[in-house]
């Protein structure tokens, strides 16, 4: 039986820390060699009301918003087997990159999803950890779509499913010890792989309307945190 361990409550300080992230160097706040004008900030109307912000800067860079659950005081990771349902609108403007993702230690790597607007019906999924990847295209996706994302960590299969149906199973998997932090942010392309903002742009914006991580079987306690 699958109990609930994580309900992402993104305006917690226990589950959540903000406008910080290893996987950017140094923790950040830039991360010029992904091609990201990302400059993270901890500013709570980036991130904490589960709408995901990025604001021009003076310097050409761009406010952020990220949240991971590395370094909180709740800590949380999924894990193998676990299953992550999350409720996502998706941004409208040129040079929006917004992504749900895992991290640890150098990697651990699984992209939850990924979404660039100038390819307009098309998702990113790709496991790092045993790579796989698939571009998915589908009607419901679409710049301001609402879509419904489901992947499971399996240890020799991670499986994605897009508004309940399956779309893509890798066949590789994370391994039966896999562990990692979650992030949810929105990056800003600076043009090398998919184009930057429009030069009269000044806010880009996503929503994550739910998060939610399933385990199964009697170790899995539920952490819901208001």
């Amino acid at each position: 039986m699958s109990e609930v361990v994580l309900d992402a409550v993104f305006a917690s300080d226990h589950q959540w820390v903000a406008g910080r992230s290893w996987a950017y160097p140094d923790g950040g706040p830039t991360n010029p060699g992904d091609d990201k004008l990302d400059h993270l900030t901890a500013e709570p109307g980036h991130s904490r009301t589960g709408t995901f912000r990025a604001t021009r800067r003076a310097d050409g860079l761009w406010d952020t918003g990220l949240l991971t659950t590395e370094e909180s005081a709740e800590g949380f990771t999924v894990r193998t087997g676990d299953r992550l349902d999350a409720r996502v609108r998706l941004p409208t403007g040129l040079g929006a990159w917004p992504a749900i993702w895992t991290w640890r230690d150098g990697g651990n790597e699984v992209d939850v999803f990924e979404y660039h607007p100038d390819n307009p019906d098309l998702l990113e999924f790709t496991n790092h950890v045993r790579p796989g990847q698939r571009y998915v295209r589908d009607d419901a996706v679409r710049p301001g779509g609402l879509v419904d994302l489901s992947v499971t960590f399996g240890g020799r299969s991670v499986v994605w499913s897009l508004n309940g149906r399956r779309v893509f199973a890798d066949g590789r998997g994370v391994g039966p010890g896999w562990y990692a932090y979650l992030i949810v942010n929105l990056s800003v392309c600076a043009g090398r792989y998919h184009p930057p903002p429009d030069a009269a742009t000044t806010e880009l914006s996503y929503e994550v309307e739910s998060l939610v991580v399933y385990r199964d079987g009697p170790r899995g306690t539920a952490l819901r945190t208001g």
